[in-house]
């Protein structure tokens, strides 16, 4: 798979998870992706919020993975 495939199914990851993020105020953006590492930039109300972490994991990561299974992780470098 391209570099630019990839991306597109990493960014259609987003944008399905996107709404549960925005009707909480918050929202996320991606920054890179190297080395099947997807970094990513939570905003507004997600920087501040005590389980972003968990959102990350079980709802960022495994929507990433659902679409694009070779990402090995997700992290934030808001």
């Amino acid at each position: 798979m391209s570099s630019e495939d990839l991306q597109k199914k990493v960014e259609d990851a987003l944008e399905e998870i996107r709404p549960f993020l925005l009707a909480d105020g918050g929202d996320i953006s991606l920054v890179s992706i190297e080395d099947n590492i997807v970094k990513v930039k939570l905003e507004g109300a997600c920087v501040g919020c005590n389980v972003n972490q968990m959102t990350l994991k079980n709802g960022v990561e495994a929507t990433i993975q659902k679409h694009a299974p070779q990402i090995e992780s997700v992290i934030d470098v808001s």
